[in-house]
């Protein structure tokens, strides 16, 4: 990356964060409301135990897959479909600046929204007294989550170069709460019935929520790398075939 480029970059990774400010549906949907969530069910059931660990800290993983995954599925893509239905996309192409730039500060901001939501729910569990885990291990679960985000950051934007900006947001949540149910994102999996854990084994913020819980107690965390491994070589497939048949 040269100068010229780092400095486009920065200036649109600014305009990035202060986007999901400016919108206030974005900030609902994609700080506010996980937070929420996060406190509501911290106070009510944090207390509890889930699978050895105390269940307001393993809420900050399963909870924390939520947060982290709404941002990374909703506000880059959304925001691609944004561009493209202004025209910058076909703007950008043939400037000289490389659109992956553009990309690249969508879902870095994506990411650094994560941090701040996992931030605020850790914030939340210590105020009520429910974290009870090292901070290296509660380093290790945000690092896990974050990098985790990856495939659905590109899922998200593989969306967001075919679909308007409407239906790019009506689908992407269409998607994302079913996953968090499914998935015991917001109930223990193993309160779930037996149907459903049988489903959770093929949903990628299953398994991303199953790794976080892993960093917190005795887990194994092989399988659940390897499906997160292959979500991601399989979106980094369906990003790029989406983006060479865009209509920019």
């Amino acid at each position: 990356m040269n100068a010229l480029t780092g400095r486009i970059f920065r200036v649109e990774l600014r305009d990035e964060l202060r986007s999901i400010l400016r919108e206030p549906t974005s900030l609902f949907f994609g700080v506010l409301m996980p937070v929420g969530f996060f406190v509501l069910f911290n106070l009510l059931y944090g207390q509890g135990t889930v699978q050895g660990v105390s269940a307001g800290t393993a809420m900050v993983a399963t909870f924390g897959t939520y947060g982290v995954i709404t941002v990374a599925s909703l506000q880059p893509g959304i925001g691609v479909a944004q561009d493209r239905d202004l025209g910058w996309l076909r703007t950008k192409r043939v400037s000289a600046v490389p659109i992956w730039v553009s990309l690249a500060a969508k879902a870095t901001a994506a990411l650094l929204y994560g941090v701040g939501v996992l931030l605020l729910m850790g914030v939340a569990a210590q105020a009520f007294g429910t974290l009870h885990a090292s901070p290296w291990a509660l380093l290790r679960v945000a690092l896990v989550l974050l990098l985790g985000s990856v495939p659905f950051t590109l899922l998200s934007v593989a969306v967001g170069f075919q679909l308007r900006t409407g239906a790019a947001i009506a689908l992407l949540n269409a998607v994302l709460f079913p996953l968090a149910v499914l998935s015991g994102l917001w109930i223990p999996i193993k309160m779930l019935p037996s149907a459903v854990q049988g489903i959770a084994d093929f949903l990628p913020t299953y398994h991303l929520a199953q790794l976080g819980l892993a960093q917190l107690g005795d887990g194994s965390a092989l399988i659940h790398v390897l499906a997160l491994l292959l979500t991601t070589v399989l979106a980094a497939g369906v990003a790029a075939l989406s983006y060479r048949r865009a209509r920019l």
